[in-house]
Protein backbone atom coordinates (compact mmCIF):
# COMPACT_ATOMS: atom_id res chain seq x y z
CA UNK A 1 0.00 0.00 0.00
CA UNK A 2 1.21 3.52 -0.83
CA UNK A 3 2.06 5.94 1.90
CA UNK A 4 0.07 8.33 2.81
CA UNK A 5 0.42 11.71 4.62
CA UNK A 6 -1.97 13.58 6.53
CA UNK A 7 -1.90 17.12 5.61
CA UNK A 8 -2.54 20.24 8.45
CA UNK A 9 -3.88 22.95 8.10
CA UNK A 10 -1.06 25.36 8.62
CA UNK A 11 0.94 23.46 5.44
CA UNK A 12 -1.99 24.43 3.01
CA UNK A 13 -2.54 28.09 4.49
CA UNK A 14 1.43 28.56 4.02
CA UNK A 15 1.07 27.05 0.40
CA UNK A 16 -1.85 29.30 -0.70
CA UNK A 17 -0.48 32.56 1.23
CA UNK A 18 3.01 32.47 1.20
CA UNK A 19 2.89 34.34 5.02
CA UNK A 20 5.70 32.76 6.37
CA UNK A 21 8.64 32.43 3.46
CA UNK A 22 10.21 29.40 4.75
CA UNK A 23 7.44 27.31 5.36
CA UNK A 24 5.84 28.78 2.21
CA UNK A 25 9.24 26.89 0.25
CA UNK A 26 8.94 23.55 2.42
CA UNK A 27 4.95 23.85 1.12
CA UNK A 28 5.24 24.04 -1.90
CA UNK A 29 8.09 21.59 -2.47
CA UNK A 30 5.95 19.16 -0.92
CA UNK A 31 2.71 20.04 -2.62
CA UNK A 32 4.65 19.73 -5.66
CA UNK A 33 4.68 16.21 -5.22
CA UNK A 34 1.18 16.04 -4.72
CA UNK A 35 0.41 17.63 -7.37
CA UNK A 36 1.76 15.06 -9.56
CA UNK A 37 0.73 12.51 -7.62
CA UNK A 38 4.26 11.07 -6.35
CA UNK A 39 3.13 12.23 -2.43
CA UNK A 40 -0.46 10.88 -1.60
CA UNK A 41 -2.35 12.78 1.10
CA UNK A 42 -5.38 12.66 2.96
CA UNK A 43 -7.15 15.85 4.19
CA UNK A 44 -9.76 15.57 7.06
CA UNK A 45 -12.44 16.36 6.73
CA UNK A 46 -11.74 19.17 9.72
CA UNK A 47 -8.84 20.52 7.95
CA UNK A 48 -11.29 21.56 5.10
CA UNK A 49 -13.25 23.61 7.41
CA UNK A 50 -10.60 24.50 9.42
CA UNK A 51 -8.99 26.18 5.74
CA UNK A 52 -12.63 27.67 5.12
CA UNK A 53 -12.69 29.33 8.34
CA UNK A 54 -9.47 30.97 8.92
CA UNK A 55 -9.42 31.98 4.92
CA UNK A 56 -13.24 33.88 5.28
CA UNK A 57 -12.76 35.34 8.58
CA UNK A 58 -8.76 35.55 9.57
CA UNK A 59 -7.63 36.52 5.85
CA UNK A 60 -10.97 37.90 4.62
CA UNK A 61 -10.74 36.36 1.66
CA UNK A 62 -14.14 36.10 -0.26
CA UNK A 63 -15.85 32.93 -0.53
CA UNK A 64 -15.68 32.64 -4.39
CA UNK A 65 -12.41 32.87 -3.82
CA UNK A 66 -11.18 30.23 -1.06
CA UNK A 67 -13.43 27.72 -2.49
CA UNK A 68 -11.85 28.41 -5.99
CA UNK A 69 -8.55 27.90 -4.56
CA UNK A 70 -9.14 25.21 -2.09
CA UNK A 71 -10.95 23.37 -5.09
CA UNK A 72 -7.53 24.09 -6.92
CA UNK A 73 -6.19 21.61 -4.29
CA UNK A 74 -7.88 19.51 -3.85
CA UNK A 75 -7.82 18.29 -7.80
CA UNK A 76 -3.91 17.44 -7.38
CA UNK A 77 -3.22 14.14 -8.55
CA UNK A 78 -1.75 13.19 -4.52
CA UNK A 79 -4.97 14.14 -2.81
CA UNK A 80 -6.16 10.22 -1.42
CA UNK A 81 -9.00 9.24 -2.77
CA UNK A 82 -10.32 8.07 0.27
CA UNK A 83 -12.24 11.24 0.98
CA UNK A 84 -11.16 13.25 -1.83
CA UNK A 85 -15.01 12.96 -3.85
CA UNK A 86 -16.73 13.64 -0.53
CA UNK A 87 -14.37 17.27 0.36
CA UNK A 88 -14.50 18.16 -3.49
CA UNK A 89 -18.45 17.90 -3.22
CA UNK A 90 -18.62 19.61 0.21
CA UNK A 91 -16.76 22.46 -1.57
CA UNK A 92 -19.06 23.07 -4.54
CA UNK A 93 -21.91 22.86 -1.83
CA UNK A 94 -20.46 25.15 0.55
CA UNK A 95 -19.60 27.53 -2.58
CA UNK A 96 -23.43 27.02 -3.89
CA UNK A 97 -25.84 27.41 -1.00
CA UNK A 98 -25.71 29.43 1.87
CA UNK A 99 -24.81 27.18 4.42
CA UNK A 100 -21.91 26.29 6.44
CA UNK A 101 -19.17 24.15 5.35
CA UNK A 102 -19.88 22.06 8.16
CA UNK A 103 -23.11 20.94 6.77
CA UNK A 104 -21.96 20.72 3.63
CA UNK A 105 -19.24 17.98 4.36
CA UNK A 106 -22.58 16.05 6.65
CA UNK A 107 -24.57 16.33 3.24
CA UNK A 108 -22.10 15.31 1.14
CA UNK A 109 -20.93 12.45 3.35
CA UNK A 110 -24.46 10.81 3.57
CA UNK A 111 -24.93 11.50 -0.06
CA UNK A 112 -21.51 9.59 -1.43
CA UNK A 113 -22.93 6.29 1.07
CA UNK A 114 -26.43 6.36 1.07
CA UNK A 115 -26.48 7.47 4.41
CA UNK A 116 -29.57 8.96 6.47
CA UNK A 117 -29.35 12.51 8.10
CA UNK A 118 -30.29 13.35 11.21
CA UNK A 119 -30.53 16.77 12.03
CA UNK A 120 -32.07 19.92 13.79
CA UNK A 121 -30.38 22.14 11.78
CA UNK A 122 -32.90 23.70 8.70
CA UNK A 123 -30.02 24.35 6.47
CA UNK A 124 -29.68 20.19 5.87
CA UNK A 125 -32.99 21.37 4.16
CA UNK A 126 -31.15 23.94 1.73
CA UNK A 127 -29.73 20.64 -0.04
CA UNK A 128 -32.98 19.39 -1.39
Amino acid sequence: MKNITVLDTNVILRYLLNGHPQHFERAQAFMADVISGTTTVYIPDSVLAECIYVLLKVYKVPKPKACEVLSGVLSYAGISPINGDILRTSLGLFAEHNVDIVDAIVHATAKQQDWDIFSFDQDMKKFS
